[in-house]
């Protein structure tokens, strides 16, 4: 295949399915935690989705992970930013660890992020068959929680968040 047709194929690929992480570290002098949001009531796909990493940690030998309000409201905040801006990203990650730190009790701060997949199934296996995203699912964390929301055109956003106590 030529390299322009593929190229096109490629975006396209990259933009219906984007998942990414973030375990970084990063100076965090003269950052401010992010002001929280109340989430909205669990939606059933992130109930699903959540239950799935337990089941696979749980299979896999590790605890399973508590569901924790703080944690929820953080990536709240975050999956509402993405779709403001139209983009999937770990931008104010420091914001949202601090946040955490101060208002979790915090020690250690993982997510994971996705935008377009449709089911929870598949937004948990992309994540699995991914290096980095693999690594927080499988991390010594003791409580996560998601956030799940749709764009205007109906596209799934995804801010899943690890943190150990």
């Amino acid at each position: 295949m030529k390299r322009v047709t593929l190229m096109p194929l490629l975006a396209i690929v990259a933009i219906l399915n984007f998942t990414s992480c973030s375990t970084e570290t990063f100076p965090e002098d003269d950052i401010k935690a992010v002001e929280l949001k109340t989430p909205p009531q669990a939606k059933e796909i992130e109930i699903e989705i959540l239950e799935l990493i337990n089941e696979y940690r749980i299979q896999n030998g590790m605890n399973a992970l508590g569901n924790h309000g703080t944690v929820k409201a953080v990536a709240y905040t975050h999956t509402d930013y993405m779709i403001e801006v139209d983009d999937v990203s770990h931008d104010n990650f420091y914001q949202r660890k601090l946040s955490l730190q101060q208002n979790a009790d915090a020690q250690v701060v993982s997510e994971n992020v996705a935008y377009g997949f449709s089911s929870a199934e598949s937004v948990v296996n992309a994540w699995l068959n991914s290096p980095g995203h693999k690594d927080n699912i499988e991390g010594d964390f003791t409580d996560f929680d998601i956030s799940a929301e749709k764009n205007e055109e109906g596209k799934w956003y995804f801010t899943n968040m690890f943190i150990k106590r």
